[in-house]
């Protein structure tokens, strides 16, 4: 499958009585879309997954499936985890939505195998799964870098048809790898901060939380680089590297939530245990962040 653009990671929304809330998920998955998305992701770390009951997750799932035929956009879910057979399990699940377009899969968390333990467990995946994969490659949650080799070895598995790429700092061999990618695999910004320097090396994209807000703003801004008007995209990123980083204050997605309930698109900021609410004054400097970046968004 070919990705590039912008995905938004979708919040699991909890009404004031702390259930999920299907109506309100579905409205922000449609106002992503509306606004240029090029796709949503279900469950992923942005979803609090692992905070949620199987029958809520499911439910996610029905709902996101539901905008996947009304828009057509592409959906990607979350799925996998630390064990091969039990992400193979989870995966194989999913061919009961027949309207999911890809899985994003983590690389394996605290067990931390060798890098070449972490390619034979994608290329068991890929034989095993119904759609393509999305390789997960967030070091700082997972305790596994990857160097050049591992991602190389990544890229060309043929059932892996991209990369989130979530590491807080350009180096050598990411800069090699988007130097010359194998044909047909993408390269996805997934640190948000980070997301304008992958894309002047060649990212194709990004799966970016912090689009939920100002989403126009970000997926021009993918667009100009993609286009090559290096100078246009500058300009459309310089306030989104600082917004991102106001909302990835405190763990993700607490200020994101904060700042949805605050500006009236979800009826409860709430997460789940072990997540906490953010400090208040974490929010409202969030919230003159997005102020400052919207005052900016009327040229666009």
């Amino acid at each position: 499958m070919e990705l590039s653009g912008v995905y938004v990671p979708l919040i699991t929304p909890f009404t004031p009585g702390g259930e999920v809330d299907p109506a309100a998920l579905d409205r922000l998955a449609r106002e992503a879309v509306a606004a240029g998305a090029a796709g949503i992701v279900a469950l992923g770390t942005t979803g609090e997954p692992e905070g949620l009951e199987d029958a809520e997750r499911r439910a996610v799932l029905d709902v996101c499936a539901a905008v996947r035929r009304d828009t057509g956009t592409t959906l990607v879910v979350g799925a996998g985890g630390s064990g091969t057979r039990r992400s193979a399990a989870a995966l194989a699940a999913l061919a009961a939505w027949p309207e999911v377009d890809a899985a994003l899969v983590p690389v394996p968390a605290f067990v931390r195998p060798t890098e070449a333990g972490v390619v034979r467990h994608f290329e068991d995946l890929c034989l095993r799964s119904p759609v393509p994969l999305i390789a997960y490659h967030v070091p700082h949650r997972t305790a596994r870098p990857l160097g050049g080799p591992a991602l190389r070895g990544l890229a060309a598995l043929p059932g892996v048809a991209g990369m989130k790429h979530a590491v807080p700092a350009l180096d050598a061999d990411a800069v090699t790898l988007l130097a010359d990618p194998p044909p047909g695999f993408a390269v996805l910004a997934g640190d948000d901060v980070m997301a304008a320097p992958l894309l002047a090396l060649g990212a194709a994209g990004g799966i970016l939380a912090s689009a939920h807000l100002c989403t126009p703003r970000w997926v021009a801004m993918v667009d100009a680089w993609r286009a090559g008007d290096a100078a246009r995209a500058r300009e459309l990123g310089a306030p989104l590297a600082p917004l991102a980083a106001a909302l990835f204050a405190e763990p993700n997605p607490t200020v994101i939530k904060a700042v949805l309930h605050a500006t009236g698109r979800i009826a409860s900021p709430d997460v789940r245990l072990p997540l906490l609410p953010p400090d208040p004054a974490t929010v409202a400097a969030a919230l003159n962040r997005l102020a400052a970046t919207e005052l900016t968004c009327g040229s666009d």
